[in-house]
């Protein structure tokens, strides 16, 4: 499919700011903003106005509080039987809409804030995050394929630090490695193609000018969703890796860390 003849996509924004009046929540009404422009239908998911339950309990899956819970097995059982929290099953219609995800949130303690990760541990249950097979050979869906693959995801994030000190040498640690448990353990462990993120840096100390470049940047980025190379991570099912999971012998060689997915 020739993506970039792709028009009219729906997106799913998932917004995690606390303060709408922040340059993190002026991004998130641009973004919309722009993708309407271009003909792109969106809903919004702003967890903190939601005010989202961010902890996974036993009332999402209906089960017994007297008996021990089994995450796992409780949110299958629930999943498979309809039974899962009104919440979250409206994520996932969101999700099953969606052509494209785009995460949007303050770096925090190098990762995202508590309430977009309780998002994720609630919506990305047993049967449609993960433990995902094919019926007919019974082979496990993940990392390249998944309840949804043929979808795309982004990653906007606003970082208080300089960009230096994401760079390869930065005592941060290089961005790539920052967000791959995002790129790589959420979005293609679940089938998305993951797209370069951007990262807005300095965001502590934006001034109007800063905001304005961010913007800019936000919309070029939002222009190439449908069709920007995505981040080229190996498959689990294309033959670079063991029935052990493990990459095979010969493959990315003087790479070591995260680079080892990448083809």
């Amino acid at each position: 499919m020739d993506r970039s003849r792709l028009v009219g996509m729906n997106v799913l924004w998932i917004h995690a700011h606390p303060e709408p009046r922040s340059l993190g929540g002026m991004l998130a009404t641009e973004g919309r903003r722009a993708l309407v422009e271009s003909g792109h239908a969106v809903i919004v998911s702003d967890l903190y106005a939601m005010r989202w339950n961010p902890v996974v309990d036993a009332a999402d899956f209906g089960h017994d509080p007297a008996r021990r819970l089994h995450v796992g097995a409780a949110s299958r059982r629930a999943y498979d039987a309809g039974e899962l929290g009104a919440d979250i099953a409206a994520e996932h219609e969101k999700l099953r809409w969606a052509d494209a995800v785009v995460l949007q949130f303050p770096l925090w303690w190098l990762g995202p804030p508590a309430i977009l990760k309780g998002w994720l541990d609630r919506v990305l249950v047993h049967g449609f995050g993960f433990g995902v097979t094919d019926p007919a050979t019974g082979r496990v869906r993940r990392y390249g394929d998944g309840e949804l693959v043929g979808k795309r995801g982004l990653v906007v994030t606003t970082i208080g630090a300089r960009e230096s000190s994401f760079g390869p040498r930065g005592i941060h640690g290089h961005l790539d490695d920052v967000l791959f448990p995002l790129h790589h353990g959420v979005f293609w462990y679940t089938g998305m193609e993951a797209l370069p993120p951007l990262a807005v840096y300095g965001a502590d100390r934006a001034d109007e000018g800063t905001a304005d470049r961010a913007v800019a940047g936000l919309r070029r980025r939002l222009a190439g969703l449908a069709c920007d190379e995505p981040l080229p991570f190996r498959s689990e099912h294309g033959g670079d890796y063991d029935t052990d999971l493990v990459l095979r012998p010969g493959l990315a060689r003087g790479r070591s860390g995260p680079a080892l997915h990448y083809r």
